[in-house]
């Protein structure tokens, strides 16, 4: 593939427009290898090429942009996280909100994710002897890619994504054949929407949790810094935010949120 900034852009610019996507806060290392897996597949080389390509099968932007929103998760991935999240954070919270808690997925992927804060959250009101259905809990699990929501809807997991999970988790929330269902519990609980990051408001301002996990990191240092004001600012007083290990909080955020637990990237709301 040839370098050539001025195609790339121009590209960049055509895929934003037509799908309301905004490929412009993607970090250009990011766009230029997920482009280069389409390109590959389509067999062409150049960025020009690409476009016409475009042009002419409408069929490639969804192919595109499930190439640019892809992402590797599991139920219960990074266990420690989920176990400090339940034992150490959860609990204080959900005495103050009496159980009616309100959670966002930003960026829910295939849905592992949201189910993961459902099973959490449905564990915390067991310990309490409640319904995290009566108690009012509320899970928005959000993306903006086409397939994830579709897979999200769906919620059919793959014997592999549970093994990270605890198997009593897996045992008491889902069913026991393969693909592996939540629940009707769990199901109520999470309710899915598109939704961009990079341009849509937060789907509601109070939020008590917003777990954000290897998303941001895809996205440019501007961007960045505007997703995390804008999670600062979505959530709740005493809410927490939950980030990837490998995503460190800067900018404006920084001043508004408290590092909790630098291990597990918790952040609280004063």
């Amino acid at each position: 593939m040839i370098p050539d900034d001025g195609a790339l852009r121009a590209l960049i610019e055509k895929v934003s427009r037509a799908r309301g996507v905004c490929c412009e806060a993607y970090k250009e290392k990011c766009l230029r290898r997920r482009l280069a897996v389409r390109m590959r597949a389509r067999a062409v080389h150049t960025f020009d090429e690409y476009s016409r390509v475009l042009d002419q099968d409408t069929r490639e932007y969804d192919h595109l942009l499930d190439a640019l929103t892809i992402n590797v998760t599991k139920c219960y991935r990074n266990p420690e996280t989920w176990d400090v999240l339940a034992r150490t954070y959860l609990p204080p919270l959900w005495r103050a909100r009496r159980g009616a808690l309100r959670a966002w997925s930003a960026g829910c992927a295939s849905g592992e994710e949201p189910y993961t804060l459902a099973v959490v959250l449905a564990e915390a009101a067991r310990a309490q002897g409640q319904s995290p259905q009566i108690a009012g809990c509320r899970i928005d699990a959000t993306d903006v890619d086409r397939v994830s929501l579709e897979r999200t809807r769906t919620a059919e997991f793959p014997a592999t994504s549970f093994s990270e999970m605890p198997a009593v988790l897996v045992g008491r929330y889902f069913t026991p054949d393969v693909p592996r269902q939540p629940i009707a519990e769990l199901r109520g609980l999470v309710h899915v929407a598109r939704h961009d990051l990079t341009r849509d408001p937060p789907p509601f301002s109070a939020y008590d949790l917003i777990v954000c996990r290897n998303v941001v990191i895809y996205f440019d240092r501007p961007t960045q810094e505007r997703l995390f004001a804008t999670f600062a600012g979505a959530l709740a007083p005493g809410g927490l935010l939950v980030l990837g290990k490998v995503e460190t909080l800067f900018g404006p955020a920084r001043d508004e949120l408290i590092l909790e637990d630098p291990r597990e990237r918790v952040y609280r709301k004063p």
